[in-house]
């Protein structure tokens, strides 16, 4: 009967809790994706070769219901021409026909019904494949957010980096220039001091004080 013969498992089938028991989900992720490609691939093959057997028993159901109808109509009219005799076997034939509709009848609804079951499975394996897809996308957005989130996160980092470097190395421009401006002012300082002490005119001046104030 080919795949029709897994048809309960392929309907109870949930693709979310086969990922959830699996311990590595995107190998059976990739593995469930090629099977259910593989089961939809054949469903349609079948539906195919289906789709000509539920024609041809439809067409011959169709043909055996309309020579029914013109038996019935001979019967009639030998009935009405006093031809009873021609009128009962036109009955007789119908009969057989009514037999055989029963049979093409029962053919017919089986494989009607096989095809309504191959199309419940190809709605079924391409809505899974739909999940899978959907599934698919939504990992490889999140990748790309975290991705983006990382390179963005980096950038900031390296951005921080940079400025709290360029303010330290200002701080330490700003104590060398801080540093070299009180060393010249002392070196200025202590040159006036030594100017003082070496000149000879303030020296005169300073011990002519000193002696009146001994006076």
């Amino acid at each position: 009967m080919g795949i029709l013969s897994r048809f309960k498992m392929i309907m109870s089938s949930n693709v979310n809790a086969s990922l959830k028991r699996s311990d590595d989900p995107v190998k059976a992720l990739n593995e469930y994706m090629r099977s259910l490609n593989s089961d939809l691939g054949q469903v349609k093959a079948e539906m195919s070769a289906m789709a000509a057997d539920e024609s041809r028993a439809r067409r011959e159901l169709d043909e055996c219901r309309a020579e029914i109808r013109k038996l019935q109509r001979y019967a009639e009219k030998m009935v009405q021409d006093g031809r009873d005799d021609e009128a009962r076997r036109f009955l007789e034939m119908k009969a057989a026909e009514a037999t055989k509709e029963i049979s093409l009848q029962s053919a017919y609804d089986q494989i009607a019904a096989n095809a309504q079951r191959m199309r419940q499975l190809r709605d079924k394996l391409s809505s899974d494949i739909g999940t899978l897809e959907a599934r698919v996308l939504e990992a490889k957005g999140r990748l790309a957010s975290v991705q983006s989130e990382k390179k963005m996160g980096g950038a900031g980092i390296s951005a921080l980096e940079e400025k709290a470097e360029q303010a330290y190395y200002e701080a330490l421009a700003m104590a060398e220039l801080q540093k070299d401006e009180s060393s010249d002012l002392d070196e200025r300082f202590a040159e006036l001091e030594r100017g003082k002490a070496d000149s000879p005119a303030d020296e005169l001046a300073e011990l002519k004080k000193k002696l009146n104030n001994q006076d």
